[in-house]
């Protein structure tokens, strides 16, 4: 997340330094053009400003080069008073002074994706601003091209009368609202969804939603998508034909949520979630987007859910073993539905030769005691695997970008990468090209697994290939009892001192390859792989069949929670 911070100090400093630059040089300086360039490079800082920091306010910045640009087109004009450059003026004010009302008013109208509704005036809101700093860029080059004010004010006239026609739109919605609802409510009514999947997150994180959607649209029932931050909408709705539905408030989820929903589907623990499990109507069903032994995945907040489907006996015993008491019949075992694809290994292959090796460090986390990441440790274990003539798929998590220190490690893995693929012609991936290969087809590809403590170590738990966990703690012999599952694996220590030891028992002997089944079938559950996703989507439609009741509490469930208080 630091990354994250210097991005968005580094816009502000960009933004507010341009424009107090290009105003002073306009202003106190003849060097008009200079300064006209130097508005449209502040304004292009404030438009990316809003995209690093949506919330942004920008109004003093685009006053200072609206300002400054004025002053600029009088001094080519060179013209005395000119009464349409002063319209343009009195124009270009109210656009800056309203844009910002406007934006926060928009922000607080339902959007909509893959539904037949027209609502284009939340759409133009959310881009006024970005709209206001064209025009000025626009009139910055016509001062330079010295073209006459009454082109300015036309242009100026052109936005204004969008910007006034949204606030006309805004303020009818609000003050005379339609007694059957929003359009999108009405266009859902007629929709009939059975389920809605809710989702918030930090920006980055649709693939808690994309790896589901498949498998939701596979349920056979009619759904929607409900986004509770904007980014979200345009990349799911990409994603999936099911509507998908921005809703801002609490207040507009009472439209979104309309009669025909019985069930509420979640991916995370986001903190909006009880902004949703307040709909005590909907069965609430947690699914989590990804299994692993990390703490994040025995958090007590799950306990708020009707049901948790977790991958298999381990997941509930994972809560036991944190102290957090659930009740038995909330967990429902559904396998995870995402490894279908995966390639099953049923034979052990011992003496792998040129083997190819997927590595797949994660990030830092949120807090220390999450913090997994093996990236600063990484470079002696790639040219130890060059070393063994393999080839590596190096596919790093999403977030890692967001740290700087995380980001600069990564990058001297891919320049190694480079340079061995120059200097040998090996095959490897990594990059903007891993990014682009699913989980999937990276574990098909690869003959062993190199991975931190993730989620990634289950699902190529499926595969049944061998694997190594790195240990980035002080653990040492209580490594495995804080992550069992890498006792099925071989553990390599933080110090790399075990690196040859643990790469010959993962391409070579494979000592553990019997004990790998008996954690898969514990992890992942014991279903058949020609139908294993199938258990996933009957769990489902049995939740929204309204006569299906809940079974007694199960002892083969309840018996892990015996064993562990």
């Amino acid at each position: 997340m630091r990354g994250e911070l210097v991005r968005k100090l580094t816009a502000r400093g960009l933004a507010t330094g341009g424009a107090v630059l290009a105003f002073l040089v306009l202003a106190l300086t003849g060097a008009t053009a200079w300064g006209l360039c130097l508005a449209v490079a502040a304004l292009a800082a404030t438009v990316w400003e809003r995209r690093v920091r949506p919330s942004a306010d920008n109004v003093a910045e685009t006053t200072l080069v609206a300002a400054g640009v004025l002053v600029g087109y009088a001094r080519q004009l060179d013209a005395g008073f000119d009464p349409a450059l002063t319209a343009t003026a009195l124009v270009l004010l109210g656009l800056v002074l309203l844009t910002g009302p406007l934006r926060q008013a928009g922000n607080l109208e339902i959007r909509v994706a893959n539904l037949p509704v027209r609502a284009w005036v939340p759409q133009a809101a959310a881009v006024l601003g970005d709209a206001v700093a064209a025009l000025l860029g626009l009139l910055a080059l016509a001062a330079l091209a010295g073209l006459p004010a009454a082109v300015a004010l036309a242009a100026t006239l052109l936005v204004g009368g969008v910007a006034a026609a949204v606030a006309l739109d805004l303020a009818r919605r609000r003050f005379r609202p339609s007694p059957a609802g929003s359009a999108v409510a009405r266009a859902l009514r007629r929709h009939q969804p059975e389920f809605v999947l809710h989702f918030s997150a930090p920006p980055g994180s649709e693939y808690q939603v994309t790896m589901w959607l498949p498998y939701l649209a596979r349920i056979g029932r009619p759904f929607v998508v409900m986004v509770r931050e904007p980014e979200f909408l345009a990349p799911i709705a990409a994603a999936t034909s099911a509507p998908v539905v921005y809703c801002p408030t609490t207040r507009s989820m009472d439209e979104v949520l309309v009669p025909s929903l019985r069930v509420a589907f979640y991916v995370n623990h986001g903190a909006k979630n009880s902004h949703c499990i307040r709909f005590t109507q909907l069965t609430h069903v947690q699914l989590h987007h990804g299994d692993s032994d990390k703490a994040p995945s025995a958090n007590p907040v799950s306990a708020i859910f009707d049901r948790i489907f977790v991958a298999g006996e381990a997941a509930i015993e994972r809560y036991a073993r944190a102290g957090i008491h659930i009740p038995a019949e909330k967990f429902v075992v559904v396998g995870r539905p995402q490894v279908e694809a995966i390639e099953v290994r049923s034979r052990p292959a011992r003496g792998l030769t040129n083997p190819t090796v997927l590595y797949t460090p994660t990030w830092t986390g949120h807090n220390a005691d999450a913090d997994y990441c093996s990236l600063p440790v990484a470079e002696p274990l790639l040219r130890r695997l060059l070393d063994r003539g393999a080839t590596v798929i190096l596919r790093a998590h999403p977030y890692t970008a967001q740290n700087p220190a995380s980001a600069r490690q990564l990058a001297r893995l891919h320049d190694l990468l480079a340079a061995d693929r120059t200097r040998t012609g090996r095959a490897h991936v990594y990059g903007a090209v891993a990014s682009r290969l699913t989980l999937t087809d990276c574990v098909n590809r690869a003959d062993a697994l190199v991975s931190d403590v993730s989620g990634v170590v289950s699902d190529w738990l499926y595969s049944g290939k061998p694997y190594a966990v790195i240990d980035m703690g002080t653990d040492g012999d209580r490594f495995v009892e804080r992550f069992p599952l890498a006792a099925a694996g071989y553990v390599l220590r933080r110090d790399m001192a075990d690196l040859d030891d643990v790469l010959t028992r993962l391409f070579d002997t494979d000592p553990l390859a019997e004990a790998r089944w008996a954690t898969r079938r514990r992890y992942l559950g014991d279903f058949p792989v020609d139908s294993y996703a199938e258990v996933f989507l009957a769990a489902a439609r049995r939740e929204l069949d309204p006569a299906w009741t809940a079974p007694v509490q199960r002892a083969a469930v309840a018996a892990p929670f015996t064993s562990a208080t």
